[in-house]
C-alpha cells in the first residue's frame, strides 16, 4: 500500500469529539491503574472511601503508568486507522498496572480469566488480585495476555522487540522504554539494532523513549541533558527522534496524535521504497522521546513533599491510608478525580463509545498471536542429521571438530527455513567452526560496506546470521525471536557465557511459568545455547578465556525447564542438536568443543546413548557383567578423551583391574527421579556406578555441580569428581589438564590410590604414572606443544 505521506499539524490530527474520548479513555486506564494499588472493595466509589476499602498492604508502581497508557491510547488510534498488526513491550520495570488496565478494557482480560470480568464484581477480583499473594505481580509476567517481556530485570525491552520484528514483515514492535531502564548497558547497546532491520523482509520498531525524570529515588541521566543533546545522541545512534513534550492533557493529546501518525508514515514510506524498488538501504527508523511527569494525573503533593513529576512517584504516592484520614480523604479525591461515574456504566462496565475506542480481535495489542507466540509456531523443516554422521573406522581412531560438523547441519537446517530460523553469535560463529552456514545465508549487515569487504567478510543486507559483539543484544534477539513463534540458535564462548546469567534465568523463570500455571499460553520453541570454546582448550588465550560456571547457574533450574547436554563427540553433538532444535519450553545448553576431537560412536550408537543420557561403554570396559573394581565416568568432549587415556593406561599396567567406563551426555540424568526423563531412578544408578566402589567421575566444568546432582544418591560417599580448579596460564592442552589434575595420568594414580588392593601393587605403575606428568610438563615448557604421543593419542586397537 502507498503510504500517505501528507503530516497534518497537531491541531489537525484529532478531532474535538476524539480528544474527548481518547482522554476519557485514558482517565479509565489511571483509574484502574491506581484502583489496582489501593481498592479491596467500593471499586467504583459508589459509597465515600473508607479504611476497610483499602489493601491492608499497598504494593505496586505508579511513576509510569499514566505515559505508559497514554502511549497506549494513541497506538490504539494508530492500529484502528491503519488496521496495524501491533505489539506492546513495557519496559518500565513495574508498570503492570498500566498493561493488565488496557488489557481489561480491551476485553483479552475477561476472556482469558472469565471471573475478571467487565462488571463491578470482576473489576473488584481485579483489583483484589493485584501485587496480593498468589495472584498477579507487579512485572508483565506471563499471565499478562498481550506480554512477552516481563521487565523484571531492566534492560531487555528493545532487544526483545527487535527480535519480535525479524522475519515478521507485516508487525510493528511498540516499545516503551523507561528512562531508568535506558540506563542500562543492554538497552544502551541495543539501539544499534537499527544496523540489522531490513526493511524488505522484516517489521519495524517503533522506540517510545519515557522520560519521566525519575528512577526510584533519584533522577536519571537522560532526563537531565538538554535537548539537543539527547536528540543529537538518537540521531548518533542512527534514529530520527520526535518529541512530545508537556503535562497539560489536551495540548500532549493532540502531539501525541501527531507525533504516532508521523512515526506510523515514515514506518510506511521506508518499507514502501524498500519493498518496491528491492533495495533494503539502512533507514533513519523514527523513535519518539515522551517527557512527561512522573505520576502524571495522581497527588502533586502529600504532606508538603513534591509528588508528582518527582521521584515520590515511583511506588505507591500516598501512604498510610488506613491510618491517617487525610491521606485517605487524598486517595479519594485523586481517584475521583477521573470521574469513573462517566466512564463505567450501572454495572461498571465500560460505557460502549469508550469500549468503540479499542481495536477489535486480534488486532488488539493484548490478543495479538505475536504475543502468544507458540500459537503461530510452525516445526522446523529439519534436514536428517544422520546424513552428517563420521564414521570412525574403530572407536577413538578419527579425529573431527564437532562444531565443525555441526556447521554442516545448521546450514542445510537454515536452508531450509529461511524465513523462521536465526543463528547468532558475538563475532564468534567462523572461530567456533560453524562458518559453513554462510553457504546458507550471510551475515545481517546493514551499515555501510567497503570493497574489500567482499573477501570473505561474508555479509549481506539479506543475511540471516546474527553477529554483534555484545551478548546482551543477541540474546534478547533470540527470546523475543522464539517468544514469537520462530526458532533459533546462540553460540559463544564458554567463559563469556556468564554475560548473560541474568538473561537465562529471567527466560528460564518465564517459562517455567507458562508451562507450569498458564495453559493459555502455546508452548514456544527452546532457547538453545551452544557453549564451544571451552574451558580445556582455551589454554592459549590464558586464565580470562578459562571458565565453566555457566553450567552452575543453568542447574539452578528444575528439568522441568532447563536441559545440560555434554556430547562426548560429533555424532552425539549432531544428535543432540537434532533433539534440542525440536524441543519446546526448555533452555538447553550443550558444551561442544571447536577442536578436532576423537568420534568414538557410530550414529546408530551415538542416537541411543543420547537418547539414554547415561551409559557404559563396551568397548572401554572390561568388567564383561560382573562386579567392577572400580567406575570411569565423564562428561564432555576433553575430559572424555583424558578418561579414556586413563582407562586405556590402567589396562595396560593393571590387567586385572575391572573397570566399568560410564559417559554422562544429558547431565540432569543424574538427578533421582522416578520419572522419564529426567533421572535415574536409584536402582538404574545404582545399577550404573555400583553401591559401593570407588567412581572417578573426569567432568568438564567444576567437581561440586556433580556433587550438587548426585548428593542423595547411595553411593555418594565414594564418588570422587575431577574438574576445573582455577589453575590456568598459557598453557597447551595437557598441561592445563595436568594443572587441575583431570589429565589422563592423574587420574589413573587418583584409581590406583582408591582400589584398595592396588595400594601396594599398583606402586610401579604410579611411579611411573608421576614421572610421565614431570616429562609432560618439561617437554611443554620446552616446545611449547605437548609430546606427540600424547597429543595424537587414539584409542588402542583391538
Amino acid at each position: 500500500m502507498t503510504p500517505d505521506t501528507h503530516e497534518k499539524s497537531p491541531q489537525q490530527v484529532l478531532t474535538d469529539d476524539e480528544l474527548r474520548k481518547m482522554d476519557a479513555y485514558w482517565r479509565a486506564c489511571n483509574y484502574l491503574s491506581a484502583g489496582m494499588i489501593y481498592l479491596r472493595d467500593n471499586p467504583l466509589l459508589r459509597e465515600t472511601l473508607k479504611p476497610e476499602h483499602t489493601k491492608n498492604r499497598l504494593l505496586g508502581h505508579w511513576g509510569s503508568d499514566p505515559g505508559q497508557s497514554f502511549t497506549w491510547v494513541h497506538l490504539n488510534r494508530a492500529i484502528r486507522k491503519y488496521d496495524l498488526n501491533m505489539i506492546y513491550i513495557a519496559g518500565p520495570g513495574h508498570g503492570a498496572p498500566a498493561t493488565i488496565s488496557n488489557c481489561y478494557l480491551e476485553g483479552t482480560y475477561s476472556e482469558v480469566y472469565p471471573e475478571k470480568s467487565q462488571d463491578e464484581a470482576g473489576m473488584l477480583r481485579l483489583f483484589r488480585a493485584f501485587s496480593f499473594p498468589g495472584q498477579l505481580g507487579s512485572h508483565c509476567t506471563p499471565e499478562v495476555p498481550g506480554s512477552i517481556h516481563e521487565g523484571g530485570e531492566l534492560g531487555y525491552s528493545l532487544s526483545h522487540g527487535f527480535g519480535a520484528a525479524f522475519d515478521n514483515p507485516d508487525l510493528i514492535v511498540s516499545v516503551v522504554i523507561g528512562d531508568g531502564e535506558a540506563e542500562t548497558g543492554p538497552l544502551a547497546t541495543s539501539w544499534h539494532s537499527n544496523k540489522f532491520l531490513n526493511p524488505i523482509r522484516d517489521g519495524a520498531v517503533l522506540p517510545v523513549l519515557h522520560l519521566n525524570g525519575y528512577k526510584i529515588a533519584n533522577p536519571t541521566i537522560l532526563a537531565r541533558i538538554t535537548s539537543e543533546e539527547l536528540e543529537q545522541l538518537f540521531r548518533g545512534y542512527g534514529w530520527e527522534p520526535v518529541v512530545v513534550e508537556g503535562d497539560e492533557p489536551e495540548p500532549m493529546h493532540r502531539k501525541m496524535a501527531a507525533a504516532v501518525e508521523r512515526c506510523v508514515q515514515q514506518i510506511r514510506a521506508i518499507q514502501f521504497e524498500a519493498r518496491s524498488t528491492g533495495k533494503p538501504d539502512r533507514p533513519r527508523w523514527p523513535m519518539i522521546i515522551l517527557r512527561s511527569p512522573k505520576g502524571w494525573t495522581g497527588p502533586k503533593e502529600v504532606d508538603g513533599h513534591k509528588v508528582e513529576n518527582f521521584w515520590r512517584a515511583h511506588q505507591v504516592p500516598v501512604l498510610d491510608v488506613k491510618t491517617n484520614p487525610e491521606h485517605l480523604r487524598l486517595v479519594e479525591k485523586w481517584l475521583r478525580s477521573y470521574r469513573p461515574e462517566e466512564l463505567f456504566d450501572e454495572k461498571g462496565s465500560l460505557i460502549p463509545e469508550l469500549k468503540a475506542m479499542a481495536p477489535v480481535g486480534d488486532r488488539r495489542m493484548t490478543a495479538n498471536p505475536h504475543a502468544n507466540g507458540g500459537k503461530l509456531r510452525k516445526a522446523l523443516d529439519m534436514p536428517d542429521f544422520r546424513a552428517y554422521a563420521v564414521a570412525p573406522d574403530a572407536p577413538g581412531s578419527k579425529e573431527v571438530s564437532p562444531t565443525a560438523t555441526l556447521g554442516k547441519f545448521l546450514r542445510d537446517v537454515m536452508r531450509k527455513n529461511m524465513t523462521n530460523f536465526r543463528l547468532l553469535s558475538p563475532d564468534e560463529n567462523a572461530s567456533n567452526k560453524l562458518d559453513e552456514v554462510y553457504e546458507a545465508s550471510l551475515k545481517t549487515w546493514l551499515a555501510a560496506y567497503k570493497p574489500e569487504d567482499a573477501d570473505g567478510t561474508d555479509i549481506a543486507p539479506d543475511g540471516r546470521v546474527m553477529e554483534m559483539l555484545s551478548e546482551h543484544t543477541l540474546e534478547g534477539w533470540l527470546e523475543g525471536y522464539l517468544l514469537t513463534g520462530r526458532h533459533g540458535l546462540f553460540n559463544t564462548y564458554e567463559a563469556f557465557a556468564h554475560i548473560i546469567d541474568s538473561m537465562y534465568n529471567q527466560h528460564a523463570k518465564w517459562l517455567e511459568k507458562s508451562k507450569a500455571e498458564i495453559s493459555w499460553r502455546a508452548p514456544v520453541s527452546s532457547l538453545n545455547i551452544l557453549i564451544s570454546s571451552v574451558v580445556w582448550r582455551q589454554d592459549h588465550n590464558g586464565f580470562s578465556h578459562e571458565d565453566p560456571g555457566f553450567l552452575d547457574v543453568v542447574s539452578n533450574k528444575s528439568a522441568e525447564v532447563a536441559r545440560i547436554y555434554l556430547p562426548p563427540d560429533a555424532n552425539c553433538l549432531l544428535s543432540v542438536a537434532d533433539h534440542c532444535l525440536r524441543s519446546e519450553n526448555y533452555v538447553n545448553v550443550i558444551v561442544a568443543d571447536k577442536q578436532p576431537h576423537l568420534a568414538y560412536l557410530t550414529m546408530d550408537e551415538a542416537i541411543v546413548h543420547c537418547t539414554k543420557g547415561i551409559g557404559i561403554w563396551d568397548f572401554a570396559s572390561n568388567d564383561e557383567g560382573a562386579e567392577p573394581d572400580v567406575v570411569i565416568a565423564s562428561a564432555g568432549d576433553v575430559l572424555t578423551a583424558e578418561a579414556l587415556a586413563a582407562v586405556a593406561i590402567l589396562r595396560e599396567h593393571c590387567t586385572d583391574l575391572r573397570i566399568r567406563f560410564v559417559n554422562v551426555v544429558d547431565l540432569y540424568k543424574l538427578q533421582p527421579s522416578t520419572e522419564h526423563p529426567h533421572g535415574l531412578t536409584d536402582r538404574d544408578f545404582d545399577a550404573l556406578f555400583t553401591k559401593d566402589k570407588p567412581v572417578i567421575f573426569n567432568f568438564h566444568g567444576y567437581p561440586w555441580l556433580i556433587h550438587k546432582f548426585t548428593y542423595k544418591r547411595t553411593n555418594h560417599g565414594n564418588i570422587h569428581v575431577r574438574g576445573y580448579k582455577e589453575k590456568g596460564n598459557i598453557n597447551t592442552p595437557l598441561e592445563l589438564a595436568i594443572r587441575n589434575q583431570v589429565d589422563r595420568f592423574n587420574l589413573a594414580i587418583d584409581v590406583l590410590d582408591r582400589v584398595p588392593r592396588l595400594e601396594t601393587a599398583g606402586a610401579h605403575a604410579k611411579e611411573w604414572l608421576k614421572g610421565q606428568i614431570i616429562e609432560a610438563i618439561d617437554y611443554a615448557y620446552t616446545e611449547g606443544i605437548d609430546r606427540p604421543q600424547d597429543r595424537d593419542w587414539r584409542w588402542p586397537a583391538k
